[in-house]
């Protein structure tokens, strides 16, 4: 089994880790963009020609099916890899996780982008998923940008400036982009308010994994003894995970697998 995952840079590394968790024998490609990143200032148009060069570099090398590791190209270019790449290779986009969190009641946050924060998209999504739940939009500056330098002290600064913006009574978070899934603990620690109840976080990583999964049929059979290789693109060439990434445990996992032949 082979499952490919694609973003402009190392926000896929959630979804890489579930994967690898659930299916420590799948061989995986990592499609990254560095000559493009970051995805998000882009035009849509512009963002589809890259997220679809990413895509067919990972197609070439014949995977099982594609996830869309990144919120942004998933709104902007799903319809079109979809179109490029199905049915032959199926292909699993990436949603904030605002159902689930809505469905626990209680004041839901949800830290996004700057330029996803109050979009049409998130807002169809919070009336679709959470109508009559309270929601709050926390933009998020520089967080992602951070994550992916893993640049700490800038990490510290853009959580403690979300967590501001985060009113005391809420309850949930949900993590509406997926490099903060690889910092969700420091984000966790910044919003628990002293004598509240835990602070539950909704990340979208492992029910992206396994919708995956489920789509080629492969999560019942593991095979627990194999450890599948990786293979990492950069803007289309075969390269190294990006140093940034070993900071993370998400990157860590994945060293652990053998190396691609």
């Amino acid at each position: 089994m082979k499952i490919a995952l694609m973003d402009s840079g190392i926000g896929l590394l959630a979804a890489t880790a579930a994967v690898r968790r659930l299916r420590p024998d799948a061989d995986l490609v990592l499609s990254l963009d560095p000559d493009g990143m970051p995805w998000g200032p882009r035009t849509p148009e512009d963002l589809t020609g890259r997220a679809l060069a990413v895509a067919r570099a990972a197609a070439a090398h014949r995977p099982d099916a594609l996830i869309v590791g990144c919120n942004t190209a998933t709104v902007h270019a799903l319809p079109a890899l979809r179109a490029a790449l199905e049915p032959g290779i199926p292909v699993v986009g990436t949603v904030p996780a605002i159902k689930p969190a809505a469905a626990g009641g209680g004041h839901v946050a949800i830290w996004a982008t700057p330029a996803t924060t109050g979009s049409p998209y998130q807002r169809n999504l919070i009336r679709d998923f959470a109508d009559g739940v309270q929601v709050t939009e926390v933009p998020c500056w520089g967080l992602a940008e951070a994550v992916e330098r893993a640049d700490e002290a800038a990490v510290d600064a853009a959580v403690t400036g979300a967590a501001a913006l985060t009113p005391e009574d809420v309850t949930t978070v949900v993590l509406g982009c997926t490099h903060y899934e690889l910092v969700a603990e420091r984000i966790r620690a910044a919003v628990q308010r002293t004598g509240r109840p835990p602070l539950a976080l909704h990340g979208s990583a492992g029910a992206v994994a396994a919708q995956a999964l489920r789509r080629i049929g492969g999560h019942p059979t593991p095979d627990a003894a194999a450890v599948g290789t990786v293979t990492v693109l950069l803007s289309g060439q075969e390269g190294e995970l990006p140093a940034p990434a070993l900071a993370y445990a998400e990157g860590r996992l994945l060293t652990a697998a053998s190396p691609a032949s």
